[in-house]
């Protein structure tokens, strides 16, 4: 088997440094999902998932995320490879370096740690993607356009539905078509496909109103399925997916609540050695200061991990 000859040490730096990126997105990650534990209906959370979703600069920096994490992946198991094929045939004795324990499960939790981080793209990243089903949400003023907003009026003062009113004026319409002008029919028949292309529209309206699917402030549309998501995308309107309501279903599922606890704890193990190894791996860690990267390397990990698990177990909880 042949690969690339680049020095270990090389690849051993780029992975500490693809490290040190992802486990500083950790924390931003960890005390944005805070925000989820306000009582304000996901205000603050979705805000953030939409200014996430849209801004442009973001959406680089998503990708660039993204390309660290799988190159981080490919030159850890580069490094494995290697040092597998140096030696293929193990040590008579067992070694009795003072290598911490963490560095040699590295691999094996990253290995775990890939495993559930595709459970979770299932469950979220996938979602924005359009791979896999989930809950949408859209803004109240990108659907309520004019002819919404007629065709709503309308329908209630003849107490209809909009589908209904549409195919009444549609059967009006062809009724008297010998009394009506050509001119006219064709501006009233070009009316009526105006309303009938915001008819996904109008019929979510009517559908969030009756079933209270409106946000607090009345500024969002929320818990809004995929066949929904799909009929509002041809007709031209933009949705996002509602992270607020889908991880706070996800979390009320024990078994989900236990994986993803699993998941934090795998997590802190990996992040609680790479802290540490980062220092040394570029050359930062000594006797005099080795303890306090110890130390510091902990309170991280913890922290990180905590706040990730606090989420989990408070929304489980009702909280």
């Amino acid at each position: 088997m042949n690969l690339p000859k680049i020095h270990s040490i090389t690849k051993k730096i780029f992975v500490a440094l693809l490290g040190a990126f992802l486990v500083i997105f950790l924390l931003f990650h960890a005390c944005a999902n805070l925000c989820i534990l306000r009582h304000d209906d996901g205000a603050w959370y979705s805000a953030f998932c939409h200014f996430m979703g849209t801004n442009l600069i973001v959406k680089v920096f998503e990708v660039v995320l993204l390309g660290a994490f799988l190159l981080h992946i490919l030159l850890t198991l580069w490094l494995w490879v290697t040092n597998k094929l140096a030696r293929p045939v193990g040590y008579h004795q067992a070694s009795r370096t003072k290598t911490h324990q963490g560095s040699k499960l590295q691999v094996w939790t990253g290995v775990l740690i890939l495993a559930l981080l595709i459970v979770h793209f299932c469950d979220f990243y996938f979602v924005k993607l359009g791979f896999v089903d989930g809950k949408y949400m859209v803004e109240t003023q990108e659907l309520m356009s004019d002819e919404v907003n007629a065709m709503q009026q309308a329908a209630a003062q003849y107490g209809m539905t909009p589908e209904a009113f549409i195919e009444a004026n549609e059967q009006q319409l062809e009724m008297y078509a010998e009394q009506i002008p050509a001119e006219q029919q064709a501006e009233i028949k070009a009316q009526l496909d105006k309303l009938r292309a915001s008819l996904p529209a109008a019929n979510l309206v009517a559908q969030a109103e009756q079933e209270g699917m409106f946000s607090e402030d009345h500024k969002w549309i929320k818990g809004i399925n995929s066949e929904t998501n799909e009929q509002l995308k041809q007709a031209g309107f933009e949705l996002e997916p509602d992270f607020y309501n889908m991880t706070r279903e996800k979390f009320h599922n024990p078994i989900m609540a236990i994986l993803y606890l699993i998941f934090f704890v795998i997590v802190w193990f990996h992040m609680r050695h790479a802290f540490a190894a980062l220092f040394q791996t570029l050359g930062l860690y000594n006797y005099k200061y080795g303890p306090a990267i110890e130390v510091l390397a902990s309170i991280y990990a913890w922290f990180v991990c905590l706040c990730f698990a606090a989420v989990v177990l408070l929304v489980f909880f009702g909280l």
